[in-house]
């Protein structure tokens, strides 16, 4: 349901694009949010009811493909627990962050990561170490 907190079980994914890729790593820039942003855009990965991980970067991959005209071909989906990236970020920085079920109509796993400011490298950072694996964003 919209804005129910994600499980700190459960783990969300991010789109990084090739911008914010440097010869395969992604860089903290993928985690910084756009001006008029409110939230990090991410996806939450066991609301999709899958059964393996593999299942769960496919179903993400349709995903990404029916909601944006196209998804760049170096693209890389970046995967975090909820429980790890929030202790990591208030351990390092004092900071709470809210990850939140934020559903829309051609994306229901969509959530967001709130309470980022504009600017905010030292996050952005802190969430990039928290990333547990990477995925080519094309199957």
């Amino acid at each position: 349901m919209k804005g129910d907190p994600i499980p700190d079980p459960h783990h969300v994914v991010r789109l990084c694009k090739p911008k914010h890729i440097d010869e395969g790593v992604i860089q903290a820039g993928a985690f910084m949010l756009k001006m008029g942003e409110e939230n990090l855009s991410v996806d939450w990965l066991e609301y999709l009811n899958c059964s393996t991980r593999e299942n769960e970067i496919n179903e993400v991959r349709h995903i990404y493909s029916e909601k944006f005209n196209r998804v760049p071909a170096h693209a890389l989906i970046a995967v975090l627990n909820v429980g790890k990236l929030r202790e990591k970020v208030h351990k390092e920085s004092g900071r709470n962050l809210n990850v939140l079920h934020n559903p829309e109509v051609n994306d229901p796993a969509h959530s967001g990561v709130y309470d980022l400011k504009q600017d905010d490298e030292m996050i952005a950072e802190l969430i990039l170490e928290s990333v547990l694996e990477t995925h080519s964003a094309h199957g």
